[in-house]
């Protein structure tokens, strides 16, 4: 039968490969598929992605990550888990710095091109020039930790496996 920490362990594990998949796909399909648009196909898609990810499936990996991950740690604190506590500290402290990158630097950008856009009068070009290419290196700063975070997770589990 599980324990309780291999469920936490196992839910913080999903819920970080959920939401390393999303920035890495964003990274790799969204982000360049919309760099080939016109700036005002590009303003307008990434308004509309930025209202439809604002949901509770969303909500639930990337918040629900770094709580699991933390939740997994303290679990582990018991001295015969102890050997995967690094690894789950490691995944905690990298999902957090997803976090706070997504909170800190990509949320304002969205916030400031939701600000900039006034219908037809907006000019595209400018918004676009401010926004792009700032989002997208922050994009993958939180790409790349979401993704180690996820791996650290994964080491954590294969060590508690083993243990």
């Amino acid at each position: 039968m599980a324990t309780l920490s291999q469920i936490v362990l196992i839910a913080a594990v999903i819920a970080a490969g959920l939401i390393a998949g999303l920035f890495y796909a964003y990274t790799c399909s969204v982000m360049p598929g919309l760099g080939r648009a016109d700036a005002r196909t590009y303003v307008t898609g990434m308004r509309e992605i930025n209202i439809a990810i604002l949901n509770g499936w969303f909500a639930l990996s990337f918040g629900g990550a770094p709580l699991l991950a933390a939740a997994a740690a303290v679990l582990h604190f018991r001295s015969e888990l102890r050997p995967a506590l690094p690894w789950l500290i490691g995944g905690f402290a990298l999902l957090l710095v997803m976090l706070i990158v997504t909170m800190a630097i990509n949320v304002p950008l969205n916030n400031a091109l939701e600000a900039g856009f006034d219908g037809d009068s907006t000019d595209f070009e400018a918004l676009r020039a401010k926004f792009e290419g700032v989002w997208e290196r922050w994009n993958l700063v939180r790409t790349l930790a979401a993704i180690g975070g996820f791996g650290a997770l994964v080491g954590g589990l294969i060590v508690h496996v083993r243990a």
